[in-house]
């Protein structure tokens, strides 16, 4: 019995792959299921996103706490008692560990007047949290080392051109699937590769040299891009191969509802519930915005770790989309 029950398994779900539906009932069902997948969107945005509350957020301090309690508590309230406080020896050593990201900000009690030092390249949001100490507790001075460009004061250029990458991605996949169905499989693969170049060449051009001019972080920023295009395309296009017409909701719940909602693009990761702050840095969304984030505004303290996930993710999505395109192929090819 149990040694049937894949078999059993596989035949109900290519009965249900082949049984003729009529055009009514694919119309119920393609409307049920796009309703489910907004239903989805508006519930895991509404939730880690509508009201961001500040989980886990490292900081620097230097200097001794117990003297200036009164601006420690203003500022563990403002940040609603998530603050993990590290000491550090001097203020130098404070800043270097912001410009590594290694903490979000640092509180220099050693100096005559209290100063936080806050980043807002490296998070927006979380820096609006911290920043609020001021209104707490005025003696505080606060001091941005890392401010945002002046055309982007929120900290959302970077992740929009993440996001446009995304749609780009699989939507001109499923056009050509749709459109250009019989394409040859060595024609599909110069496709995508074709697409992640000039996609992301065409959004590095626009979204940064022409809205904010040339930046010597551009072929980076175009890299990076690439990479997630075709990490993007290459799910797409594995997707369609093993469910076909259904292919968009897998796309869809992977890059825009999981993906998205967890890069830390919108909203800093110590903001996000912890397991949407866990996935952050692992997928390629993420991984996208933190790189690019490194590349315009780190560019002296850039780290492997999102350039390593995102060109694994790009690489491995593609293989695997070929190696189940040609076995799909060669099946096809001996039913004959």
């Amino acid at each position: 019995m149990i040694a049937g029950l894949p078999t059993r398994r596989t035949s109900r779900l290519r009965s249900l792959r082949e049984r003729q539906w009529t055009a009514a009932k694919r119309a119920a069902v393609i409307t049920v299921v796009a309703i489910v997948m907004g239903c989805l969107f508006i519930a895991t945005y509404s939730l880690a996103l509508g009201d961001p509350v500040a989980h886990r957020i490292d900081a620097a301090l230097v200097g001794n706490p117990t003297a200036h309690a009164r601006t420690v508590d203003a500022m563990e309230g403002v940040a609603h008692d998530s603050l993990v406080l590290r000491r550090y020896a001097t203020v130098p050593a404070a800043l270097h560990a912001i410009d590594q990201q290694h903490v979000y900000a640092a509180l220099d009690l050693s100096s005559t007047r209290p100063t936080l030092y806050v980043a807002s390249a490296a998070g927006a949001s979380v820096a609006r949290v911290l920043e609020r100490i001021s209104a707490v507790d005025p003696t505080v001075r606060v001091v941005d080392t890392h401010p945002l460009a002046a055309n982007d004061p929120n900290g959302l250029d970077l992740f929009y051109r993440m996001l446009v990458a995304t749609i780009i991605g699989f939507i001109t996949v499923f056009q050509v699937l749709a459109q250009a169905g019989g394409l040859a499989q060595r024609h599909h693969v110069t496709f995508v590769l074709g697409l992640a170049a000039v996609g992301s060449l065409a959004l590095t051009l626009v979204g940064g040299v022409l809205l904010h001019g040339l930046a010597a972080s551009a072929p980076e920023e175009w890299g990076i891009l690439a990479l997630h295009l075709l990490a993007v395309a290459s799910f797409t296009s594995l997707m369609a191969v093993l469910l076909g017409r259904w292919a968009i909701v897998p796309t869809w719940l992977f890059f825009v509802i999981l993906g998205n909602t967890s890069s830390g693009g919108a909203v800093s990761a110590p903001l996000l519930p912890p397991p949407f702050a866990f996935i952050s840095q692992w997928l390629p969304s993420g991984a996208t915005v933190t790189a690019l984030r490194d590349a315009v505004y780190f560019r002296d303290h850039q780290h492997l770790h999102p350039i390593a996930v995102l060109a694994i993710w790009a690489a491995a999505l593609f293989v695997a989309w070929l190696v189940v395109a040609r076995r799909r192929e060669a099946s096809a090819r001996a039913a004959w």
